[in-house]
Parts: structure tokens; C-alpha cells; sequence
């Protein structure tokens, strides 16, 4: 029996492929980068067929390069940007649109009049805050723009999907239309407690239920591959979201285990069990979201999270925007050229505030900035800003609670910086662990299709496979930390006066 797995991770910028073997180990990899369009301001689009394209492409390369054939490939697992909203049309497979990324703010004017009515109802159905963030506001949009849209959608002529959806669609040749729970739970048209489409959030959005995919496990049967795609038949035995795939990746499988993945934004989740942890409308929490962590079987096990919208983006833009870095690597040294901030905030607010604050019209913002200020200060206070970002969620996590001192499980890009690690432990005043795999988000795909297909049969067993490849801890004074949040409080009040 072949005992490779090929997880395909479609992120938001790029598309990669890794193949593991049976002790999940990678054995090759590649990647794509993807094209982003801003047509206006607060739009950021994808195009759905170089996403479809660039999914088969990258998987290709890896099995190549790994010198397998199709067939020794056991199973796939897909992991992917999660709330990004794509319709495509039922016969021929055609988008009618580019794709609307998850970043995408042109329904906050939508949201604001459904939170004016609506806001506790949803959130206590959906465990979702109401935000241009979730696809049901980008579906409306779309089936509002699409000439007989709303006609065609109730005919069932379109299909809805997130990214996963549209990559099965393509990979089974129009053969399975699925989603799987965890990225159901991001749309804000899923009931959190018996993972069904809502009725009621149906009626809310004006979705027709029959564009909707099937809603299947984390770890399940989602069909096989066409075989005009890679010459044969592989089984597709996993799908999650990024943010959960990682969760799973960072094997926090016991109730209260953190994990923080720094990619273009950073994704804190917290294991919560078996109960769903439904957070208040108004107390300290209600910035954090709710969500499903991951479904194996019957078996449900919730998370709570903090979605950090502009982390690793900052960086991008110091490169592309400011032209101040020729790539990501030059921070580490410009950011200990100089001992401090110096008084130099950097709220990324680009696209506005996610949690704990979900202030959509914020601005980014530079502050403190005097004559004695240099490129190196920017850079820095961009960087410790990723840090201010994710203690604001930790903190929200734990209001009214103990402080933890357990660790939080790191990985992603900014994971390998080691001054963002050290700061982010140094400011929360705990462990920092990074995962000896960094691209976690696909080790947790890759651990989802090994359990869809019995190749690991426990979580225990794959617990025992995770390593961690760098521990930071906590070294800064308690005054220090206090005086730096501190610093960081009133950058944020001065950038949106709502906070």
C-alpha cells in the first residue's frame, strides 16, 4: 500500500504542495506564487481558474520531484484560505467572478446594517462576529452584481465555495461538490452546534441553499481525483481550513493548548473541547471568534480564535510599499541595529482591525516618529507589532482567567525571525515553541488524510511525531513589558478612537 500523502495548501499568496511520508516527514515540495488584484480600494481579488491551475501544477512538481509516480500517492489533503468566495456555474465549471479574498472589505457597509439588528442572533448560531472577514456578506455581494444572479443561484445553476470547494470541483472534474466543516464554519452561514446549514442564516443572507456544497468531516471521503488530472485515481480524504489544519499540524489536541500561525496575517487558536465555547455579545471576549477546530468522525472538538489580519503582509510592504527591505531576511538585523522602538509604533491597520477590536474603517498608522528616526525604527516597530497584535488576542483569551504560562505553538513565516520570537515571548511573558515543521498548515492536511485513510490511527500517534525546533523564553522586566504595551495601547487609540 502506498503510505505518501500529498497535501495541497492554497494560501493567500502562494499555492504549494508538499508530499510526506509515513513518519510525516516532508520528501519534496513546490510552490506557486499567486497573483492578487485590487480593483479598488479595500478589494482584494483572486483569479479562481490560476488557483485551480496553480493547485495541479504544484502537485505535480512535488510528486515529480520527490521521483514518485501518481500512483504511490496514498491520499491528498487540501488546506486552504479559508473565508475567500467563489461562484462558479454547475455546468460548465466557469467562475462568474474573480474571487473575493477573505481580506476583502467592500460589504462593510452590508455588515453595518445587518449588525444593527441581527448581530447577537448570529453570533450565537454561528459563533462568528458579523464582518466583511465571512463569506455570507461576499456571497449576497456577488449574487446581488452577477447579471440574474439571485435567479440563477435558486435555479441551482451556481455553486458556492470557498477555496477548498472549488479545488474538489476541479480535481474530481465536477463530480463532488464539498466542503468540509471547518471551512463551513467561516462562511456565517453554519449552525456551530449541529455543523448544518442554518436556516434562519439562509434567510438572513438570501442564500439559496441549493448552491451550497455538502458539508463533510475534516477527515472524510471527498471522492478521488480524475484521472486526466495526475493519470490516476487518488483518493481526497481531507479537507480544513488553514488556521485548523494548523491547530491539528501543532497536534493542541487537549482542551486549552494554543497555537499562533504568522502568514500574512496571525491566527491564534485555542483548544476548547467538545462543548461549544460560545463567547458573550459585550463582555472582554467579544472580539474572539468561535469556531470548529476540527471533526474526525462524530467526534467535534471546538476552538476559539483571534484572527490578526496584516502581520507578515507589514513585511511585504516594507519591501513592495516602502522599498525600505530587498527581502524579508534584512528585518532581523535592521530591527537589533537599534536597542528600541525609540517611541516608533506601527499599527498595519491596511485593511482595518481584526480581533480583538474588528474595527473595519481603521487606518494604518506610524506614531511617535521624531527627527532622531530612522528606516531601522520602522522596521523594528514593524516587527514587534505582530507581537503587540497576537498579546491583544492571547489577553482577550484570558480576561477574566489566570494568566497561562503554558507555551504557544509557533509556525509560519515569521516564525523563523527569530527577534519577532523572542519579542512575542518577551511581551507575553511565555513560551515561545516553533514547530520543527514550519509549514504546519500542510502537516496538519497531510495528518488529516493519513487518519482518513488509517494510516495514523490515533492522535496520540501523530502527537508523537510533532518536534519543536526552537524554544524562546521570556526575558524581559516586567516594568519593561508593561511601559512597551503600554506604548502600543495609545498607537491604537490614536489610529481608531472606537478602541
Amino acid at each position: 500500500m502506498p503510505e505518501h500523502i500529498l497535501a495541497i495548501d492554497q494560501g493567500t499568496t502562494s499555492t504549494r504542495a508538499i508530499v510526506f511520508d509515513s513518519v510525516a516527514s516532508p520528501v519534496a515540495s513546490a510552490q506557486i506564487e499567486l497573483s492578487q488584484y485590487f480593483p479598488q480600494p479595500g478589494w482584494i481579488e483572486h483569479d479562481p481558474i490560476e488557483i485551480a491551475e496553480a493547485a495541479v501544477n504544484v502537485a505535480r512538481q512535488a510528486i515529480g520531484r520527490a521521483q514518485l509516480a501518481p500512483g504511490d500517492i496514498a491520499a491528498i489533503g487540501i488546506t486552504n484560505q479559508r473565508e475567500t468566495t467563489i461562484v462558479w456555474e454547475r455546468e460548465t465549471g466557469r467562475p462568474v467572478a474573480n474571487a473575493i479574498v477573505w481580506q476583502d472589505r467592500r460589504t462593510a457597509e452590508i455588515c453595518l446594517d445587518i449588525n444593527k439588528t441581527k448581530r447577537r442572533d448570529i453570533r450565537q448560531v454561528t459563533g462568528l462576529v458579523v464582518d466583511p472577514y465571512f463569506s455570507a456578506t461576499k456571497l449576497m455581494w456577488l449574487l446581488s452584481t452577477i447579471p440574474n444572479g439571485q435567479a440563477r443561484a435558486e435555479a441551482g445553476e451556481l455553486c458556492f465555495g470557498t477555496v477548498d470547494s472549488w479545488l474538489l470541483w476541479h480535481l474530481t472534474n465536477g463530480e463532488v461538490h464539498a466542503t468540509d466543516a471547518t471551512n463551513a464554519s467561516r462562511t456565517m452561514l453554519l449552525n456551530l452546534h449541529d455543523l448544518q446549514w442554518d436556516p434562519e442564516m439562509l434567510r438572513i443572507f438570501d442564500i439559496p441553499e441549493v448552491m451550497l456544497p455538502e458539508v463533510r468531516g475534516s477527515a472524510d471521503d471527498f471522492g478521488v481525483t480524475d484521472k486526466s488530472v495526475f493519470g490516476a485515481e487518488i483518493p481526497i480524504t481531507a479537507m480544513a481550513g488553514d488556521q485548523h489544519a494548523a491547530l491539528y499540524g501543532q497536534t493542541c489536541f487537549k482542551n486549552g493548548q494554543v497555537k499562533c500561525t504568522y502568514g500574512t496575517g496571525a491566527f491564534v487558536l485555542a483548544n476548547k473541547g467538545t462543548n461549544v465555547p460560545l463567547q458573550s455579545s459585550d463582555g472582554n471576549d467579544a472580539g474572539l471568534l468561535t469556531t470548529l477546530g476540527y471533526r474526525l468522525g462524530s467526534r467535534k472538538t471546538y476552538a476559539i480564535e483571534g484572527s490578526v489580519f496584516v502581520t507578515g503582509a507589514t513585511v511585504q510592504w516594507l519591501r513592495d510599499g516602502l522599498g525600505v527591505i530587498s527581502n524579508a531576511l534584512d528585518t532581523v538585523d535592521m530591527a537589533m541595529a537599534v536597542g528600541s522602538n525609540a517611541g516608533v509604533y506601527f499599527v498595519p491597520a491596511f485593511v482595518g482591525l481584526g480581533a480583538p477590536h474588528w474595527q473595519p474603517d481603521a487606518t494604518g498608522s506610524i506614531t511617535g516618529l521624531t527627527r532622531g528616526s530612522d528606516k531601522n525604527h520602522i522596521v523594528r516597530a514593524a516587527l514587534e507589532s505582530t507581537a503587540y497584535q497576537v498579546k491583544d488576542v492571547v489577553d482577550a483569551m484570558e480576561a477574566g482567567r489566570p494568566r497561562s504560562s503554558q507555551s504557544i505553538r509557533a509556525d509560519g513565516g515569521q516564525s523563523a525571525n527569530p527577534f519577532v520570537m523572542q519579542f512575542q515571548a518577551d511581551i507575553l511573558d511565555r513560551p515561545v515553541e516553533v514547530a520543527s515543521i514550519t509549514e504546519t498548515t500542510a502537516l496538519g492536511a497531510a495528518f488529516l488524510a493519513g487518519r482518513g485513510i488509517g494510516l495514523w490511527r490515533s492522535d496520540s500517534e501523530i502527537e508523537a511525531m510533532w518536534k519543536s525546533s526552537a524554544v524562546y523564553e521570556p526575558s524581559m522586566s516586567e516594568s519593561e513589558r508593561n511601559s512597551l504595551y503600554s506604548g502600543w495601547l495609545e498607537a491604537l487609540r490614536r489610529t481608531s478612537p472606537r478602541i
